[in-house]
């Protein structure tokens, strides 16, 4: 089952309607790494197109939603490969499509560990593990999983730890992996990481290790409602809080 929460502007929470019954206002549908600064963003938005109704989950989760008819409005993926997805089913609005965001890719413990590992070419990963797992999001389909597995795969080490993952289905439920100590070791985005207080960084991945992380964001309706919302997302006040929330622009 696909984790998600919808958070309108006013502060209510919703539970998603499953016959996918379409919303007053602009939902979007969004990668879960976006969950803490969007929802700041969309509990004060108060302009045209609002309120703000947001779903979070795996960008492959959001992607195949909107595909089987789910009642989107907008989309914002963790990476481009989603996106491309949709756009080559004439599923986004063209002319809509811009890179909104950028982030970073960190190795976190739990906060009271000390694994004593520094990222690097053929790091003993493994070793530190323990008996445990590495928390990690879907390798094959989600973005999070994905950017970790080619980092670990240039730094050679991911045969070593390939049969000793704890995958998740998007990058929220890797990091509680990690938070709860259930994993002693996992992989997220930067702003996960400083979401959470129960963890630590251990180490910041190089950005030549993996894609850069880019996060396309785009019309699935093209509605002056929607556009207004974008744009807004696009603009200064919204970066802000992205910013606050450690994000980068691409």
């Amino acid at each position: 089952m696909i984790s998600r929460r919808t958070v309108l502007a006013g502060g209510l929470a919703l539970t998603a309607a499953p016959a996918f019954a379409r919303p007053a206002g602009t939902r979007i549908f969004a990668a879960a790494s976006l969950q803490t600064a969007l929802t700041r963003i969309a509990a004060g938005y108060r302009g045209p197109g609002g309120p703000m109704q947001v779903s979070f989950g795996a960008s492959s989760a959001m992607a195949r939603q909107i595909a089987q008819g789910a009642p989107a409005d907008l989309f914002i993926s963790a990476d481009s490969e989603w996106m491309d997805w949709l756009a080559a089913r004439r599923l986004v609005a063209a002319g809509t499509r811009r890179n909104l965001l950028s982030n970073r890719l960190v190795l976190i413990a739990p906060r009271g560990s000390r694994p004593g590992l520094r990222i690097g070419p053929g790091m003993p990963l493994a070793r530190a593990l323990g008996g445990g797992r590495l928390a990690i999001a879907d390798p094959v389909a989600v973005p999070a999983g994905r950017y970790g597995k080619a980092a670990l795969t240039n730094l050679g080490v991911w045969d070593s730890v390939a049969g000793r993952l704890a995958p998740a289905e998007n990058v929220r439920a890797a990091l509680a992996y990690v938070a709860r100590g259930e994993a002693p070791l996992g992989i997220v985005y930067a702003t996960d990481a400083r979401a959470e207080p129960r963890v630590r960084v251990v180490g910041t991945f190089p950005q030549a290790t993996h894609p850069r992380i880019v996060y396309p964001a785009a019309l699935v309706r093209a509605t002056p409602g929607g556009r207004a919302v974008l744009n807004y997302l696009s603009g200064s006040k919204a970066m802000t809080v992205f910013a606050a929330e450690g994000f980068l622009r691409p």
